[in-house]
């Protein structure tokens, strides 16, 4: 019964906001101002953020639904235009075989630098005291940003473990979360978010001046995280796998898979292909981990769903693109899966692309179930599933992601410009606190 109230309060919370994502001239079916694919829409995210453990069935589920509306009540909608393209209408097949072959390709990208011996070698460097634990999560960043984040966060989990002999603070564990998003946030081959911003056409160096933010934001969580933890359990690197031997060969095959996705991407506007270049490549020099295929297709198919949903919403009456609305989508993706947000915002257009990568990169840090690095990391740690406790330990992570924003904000300024612009169309400065925001019209 509890859960009932829970779901039925969180949709209704969900679904105010879309009000202003609304249409009125349309004969679908609405509640309201609201049409009927955004309450679909909204349900469905509720139910990812409640089932974590059913996420691909609720993606599926949603889709299903929001398909038949548009296919029963919108007289202007074809499922093959959708897709395919046609009169000036580019379709979503690019986007969506990119991203398969980008998620997949990418699993066996982090598999390959996880058996490099690597990892195994990270605590050897590692100082003594709360300055180790704050080392560990700046090279989590590091990793993070030429590696997906749950890779990183998988791997700092792991080396946490050992080097604090399993007992990782509560606090610590939302830092590592936070320090895997970090470092995805300003690169386009480190977060599923600025991937697809990527295939959407946004340069790769528009989503750079993240990093700002990110480092910013490492001293800020980062210090506070490892001091907390070292008076729960101090670092001990004598614990540490001794003997790892690093595999050189894995290191070529990370290297040409990265390669290949940014020189497709330049020649091609098709990173995959690249990517996937690159792996057959590899598999003729040294072992490809082919089972992280399979592995990685019910998440793959889960972000699919949920980026052919929010492609289907009618968007054409979004709130205007501004700093204010980035800053705000933080604290939503905090809630509910960021692939969407993202994929809304690149269907609206106009925003400074990177202060929208760390908005929706980082702000799902700050509790366990708002990325997909803190989900699996939860996975390794069960006691991060309490999210009363995860946002009381980790509340240096918001903290660090509200001083970071504006940090950022005040250092690169709010230059939004459209998706296939290179360059920003105009530079917007930072209005005084009694002066409106300028905006794009």
């Amino acid at each position: 019964m509890k859960k009932i109230l829970k779901l039925s309060a969180l949709s209704v919370l969900t679904v105010l906001p879309f009000g202003a994502f609304a249409s009125t001239v349309c004969a679908v079916p609405s509640l309201g101002p609201i049409r009927i694919e955004f309450i679909l829409f909204a349900l469905t995210l509720v139910g990812v953020a409640l089932f974590h453990n059913q996420t691909m069935r609720v993606a599926l589920i949603g889709l299903a639904s929001i398909l038949i509306v548009k296919l029963v009540f919108d007289s202007e909608f074809s499922i093959v235009h959708h897709i395919i393209g046609g009169n000036g209408h580019h379709g979503e097949w690019r986007t969506l075989v990119n991203l398969l072959g980008l998620l997949l390709g990418f699993a066996i990208l982090a598999k390959h630098f996880e058996e490099s011996g690597i990892p195994q070698k990270l605590p050897e460097y590692l100082p003594s005291g709360w300055k180790g634990g704050w080392v560990l999560l700046i090279l989590i960043a590091v990793i993070s940003s030429f590696l997906d984040n749950i890779a990183a966060a998988m791997i700092g989990g792991t080396v946490a473990a050992v080097v604090y002999r399993g007992k990782v603070h509560i606090g610590y564990l939302a830092a590592i979360v936070a320090a895997s998003n970090a470092g995805g946030a300003g690169s386009v081959v480190g977060d599923t978010t600025t991937t697809m911003m990527w295939i959407a056409g946004v340069s790769a160096l528009d989503v750079t001046h993240a990093f700002v933010a990110s480092i910013a934001a490492l001293f800020i969580f980062g210090i506070i995280a490892a001091k907390q933890q070292d008076k729960y359990q101090t670092i001990s690197t004598e614990a540490a796998v001794g003997g790892a031997k690093v595999e050189w060969n894995r290191i070529v095959v990370v290297a040409l898979i990265l390669a290949g996705a940014i020189i497709t991407n330049f020649i091609l506007d098709f990173p995959a292909i690249g990517v996937w270049v690159a792996i057959l490549i590899g598999a003729s020099f040294t072992h490809t981990p082919w089972k992280e295929v399979p592995a990685a297709i019910k998440g793959t198919i889960f972000l699919l769903s949920l980026v052919m949903c929010a492609s289907m919403m009618p968007v054409s009456e979004l709130p205007p693109a501004s700093w204010q609305t980035a800053f705000s989508l933080g604290f939503v993706s905090a809630v509910f899966d960021n692939i969407p947000l993202t994929a809304l915002c690149l269907k609206q257009d106009g925003y400074d692309w990177g202060i929208l990568a760390y908005s929706v990169g980082f702000g799902g840090s700050m509790i366990w179930f708002g990325s997909s690095a803190g989900v699996a990391l939860s996975n390794m740690y069960p006691e991060a599933k309490n999210a009363v406790n995860y946002v009381k330990s980790g509340w240096h992570v918001t903290l660090a992601y509200i001083i970071s924003f504006f940090i950022m904000l005040g250092v690169v300024g709010w230059h939004p410009h459209p998706v296939k612009e290179s360059a920003p169309s105009h530079d917007t400065k930072i209005p005084a606190a009694t002066d409106a925001p300028e905006e794009d019209h």
